[in-house]
């Protein structure tokens, strides 16, 4: 029998109001909870704030992906359909699916919470093809 001396990851508290934000321009921030550098192996996620009228381009993902509304409100398009969100509203985007996220309000931020149903999840934007990973953004 093989001696496996490995040990299992250490669980993490994570504090987003701790940690550096990365900002995403188009008036978005990215705080990266959940991802490899701390152990996981199947999922990240993080919190991305938008300030008044913010919004990313539409993308898609090589994996599942999951949003919730922590405030604010939000103005979701998914495969070219626009849905208006409000706090605690959560999508489930499957892999390839177009979509984006816009602040709603011309005065106040919008917070949404993400999960991503892969430690190696990537964002291809729609308009130019370009593709990155999600942990390794720091535009």
């Amino acid at each position: 029998m093989a001696d496996d001396t490995r040990s299992a990851p250490e669980a993490a508290i994570l504090r987003p109001a701790e940690i550096t934000p990365h900002e995403r321009g188009g008036g978005a921030r990215t705080i990266p909870l959940v991802a490899r550098r701390i152990g996981s192996t199947s999922l990240l996620n993080g919190i991305t704030e938008f300030g008044p009228g913010g919004a990313i381009p539409l993308h898609t993902h090589n994996c599942e992906e999951s949003v919730m509304v922590l405030e604010g409100e939000a103005l979701v398009e998914i495969a070219g359909i626009t849905h208006r969100m409000g706090t605690n509203d959560t999508t489930w985007v499957p892999a390839e699916v177009p979509h984006r996220f816009v602040n709603a309000s011309a005065t106040g931020r919008l917070r949404i919470f993400w999960t991503y149903a892969s430690v190696d999840a990537t964002r291809t934007l729609v308009a130019t093809g370009e593709t990155r990973r999600i942990d390794a953004e720091r535009r």
